[in-house]
């Protein structure tokens, strides 16, 4: 009985740490927001979903955000869009 049970606790573990990686979610500085809602650059055309973790690719020019390194924006679509600019990866798409 214990040899099922070790490789069954192992199994059910590794699943728990998925679903647990996949319901994490970033708290955005209210400043960011504003900063983000404020912009008036023109929107790019963007092929695609525009989803949470969905990577930007090089031909879409990211804006950095000032005093905050952690986070870029850039309009796709005509949606506003939270990026991380080591990743390229959407944070968030601010409606």
């Amino acid at each position: 009985m214990k040899k099922l049970f070790i490789p069954a606790a192992a199994l059910f573990l590794s699943f728990s740490g998925i679903a647990l990686a996949q319901t994490a979610t970033v708290t955005v500085p209210g400043e960011v927001r504003t900063y983000v809602l404020e912009q008036k650059s023109p929107s790019v055309t963007f092929e695609g979903d525009i989803a949470v973790g969905t990577t930007l690719p090089d031909t879409v020019e990211i804006h950095t955000i000032p005093d905050q390194a952690e986070y870029s924006c850039v309009i796709l679509n005509n949606k506003r869009v939270l990026v991380n600019p080591k990743t390229r990866a959407v944070i968030e798409v601010i409606e």
